[in-house]
């Protein structure tokens, strides 16, 4: 059967699914090709009649090394301003959580099997939404110029949650109550959003996983690698014009050679990244915040306990890495101070650990942890409601040698268990979809009340800067007070 719903464009047909009503491939701009390029999203044409809206839309265009679960990248498209609806009724007006993907901001779409939203739309009742947007040089190329806009992959996303604002009522959704939700780059993607005036009044409530308001470029940094992509194309600046004739590899190989030199010699390992523009983002996010920019909003922010460990698979010096070497590599990051400081606070805590483990420690912190410990404090210090956790979940896939790694909470958040390679990675079994069936309770109770909680987990304090209460969600789910304070103090005015 297919259900019909009106939009401001058009009428789309979802598909009914299992007590469900799924709408994919849903446009919300019009397909920027061509001249439309590198420039702000435009709403989508009109259309008469009812369109289908059964298929995911074409990932976005995106280089094929970074291989992800299940995800087919053969086939993308420039045309890839769409979006999916997974409700359980188009009456009503139920909590609306839009899915912002993640993938360094390189990789990536909201078709991945990992994402689909059905199980969290069933087990609470709400409407979820995710959506595509562009990435790579295609989405964060900033080209500081008339006529070009900087971060499109950001205003994408902000025209996705207006579309949201202005039809998701028919979809049995309340636009008055949207929580956003994401992970790394999605997360990330949330932490700008929360720095820009231009996002007021479109979500109420965000859930930050692994991904918060950490070292946003300035303007000066990311024109430095809009040069080094035009030189590359062989495009000067009089010529801007001519990108919206280069073919999409051309693009996809410029940008590959960008990431490269950059990777190297320097911590700027994502050149194309949202940046702070002066327009959409005038300042840090976290100025913005500080000043009481997001006020009223309800925050969820949390991060795995071993982050890093997922990107050390991809370092083949790091078995063999000493002292020495380790000193080396923070001093280029962050001095030799602040190196020296850091690293007697993590031998303090392990003072066995390897020179490989302390690694991954500090980069997890670098990375992630310490950066969403900071957007907790500045939020709370305004009287703003937060809470935090660190997931705990160990993957057994290498014999466990990842830990509770990067993107490990996802199958958990969306109940997707059983997609591909998730059993390897994520683990199957009976404890395993206590903990999904906790997760995703919270995340659907805090976006109904602006509470986390479940009958699964023991109560959720908020979070302040003297108790620091934070929700361990692994194989046993507790609160604890300032896990890891030695090491969080230690870190104190490095960031």
């Amino acid at each position: 059967m297919s259900t019909q719903v009106d939009t401001r464009y058009g009428s789309v047909g979802g598909q009914d699914d299992d007590g469900l009503v799924v709408f994919r491939g849903v446009p919300f701009a019009a397909p920027p090709i061509g001249p439309r390029r590198f420039r702000a999203p435009e709403p989508p044409e009109p259309w008469n009649g009812v369109r289908p809206a059964v298929r995911f839309s074409l990932p976005a265009p995106q280089l094929d090394d970074m291989p992800l679960h299940g995800f087919d990248i053969s086939r993308t498209s420039e045309d890839c301003l769409y979006l999916n609806v997974w409700t359980p009724n188009t009456e009503g007006a139920r909590p609306v959580m839009v899915w912002i993907h993640g993938g360094a901001f390189a990789v990536g779409s909201s078709s991945q099997p990992l994402f689909d939203g059905a199980t969290l739309a069933r087990r609470g009742d709400v409407v979820v939404v995710s959506m595509n947007y562009r990435i790579g040089a295609l989405g964060f190329l900033h080209l500081d110029a008339e006529g070009f806009a900087a971060n499109c992959g950001l205003l994408d996303q902000l025209a996705a949650l207006e579309w949201v604002r202005d039809n998701i009522a028919g979809f049995g959704g309340d636009p008055t109550s949207v929580t956003v939700f994401g992970e790394s780059a999605g997360a990330m993607s949330i932490g700008c959003l929360l720095g820009s005036p231009r996002t007021a009044g479109l979500f109420g409530r965000a859930i930050l996983q692994s991904g918060s308001v950490g070292r946003i470029p300035g303007a000066d940094d990311a024109a430095e690698v809009a040069d080094r992509f035009l030189a590359t194309l062989d495009i000067d600046r009089s010529r801007l014009d001519a990108l919206s004739a280069v073919p999409v590899t051309d693009i996809l190989a410029a940008q590959r050679q960008v990431r490269d030199e950059f990777r190297a010699p320097r911590p700027l390992t994502m050149p194309f990244q949202p940046c702070v523009d002066g327009d959409l983002l005038p300042r840090s996010p976290l100025e913005h915040i500080a000043d009481g920019g997001i006020d009223g909003i309800d925050l969820v922010v949390g991060t795995t306990r071993d982050e890093w460990k997922l990107f050390s698979i991809a370092d083949p010096r790091l078995a063999t890495l000493d002292d020495a070497r380790l000193r080396d590599r923070i001093t280029r990051q962050l001095g030799a101070e602040p190196a020296d400081a850091l690293l007697t606070a993590y031998r303090a805590v392990e003072p066995d650990a390897t020179a490989g483990d302390v690694w991954n420690r500090y980069a997890t912190d670098f990375e992630f942890r310490q950066p969403g410990v900071r957007l907790a404090e500045t939020h709370a210090a305004r009287g703003g409601t937060v809470y935090t956790f660190l997931f705990t979940w160990e993957s057994p896939e290498g014999g466990g040698g990842l830990g509770a790694c990067h993107a490990l909470d996802l199958p958990f958040v969306f109940g997707t268990l059983d997609s591909p390679g998730m059993a390897d990675f994520a683990g199957t079994g009976p404890d395993a979809r206590a903990l999904a069936e906790a997760v995703q309770d919270a995340w659907v109770s805090f976006a109904r009340t602006g509470i986390p909680s479940g009958p699964r987990l023991p109560a959720w304090p908020r979070y302040d800067a003297i108790e620091r209460a934070t929700m361990l969600l692994g194989a046993t789910c507790e609160v604890v007070h300032d896990p890891d304070g030695d090491i969080r103090r230690a870190w104190s005015g490095q960031l």
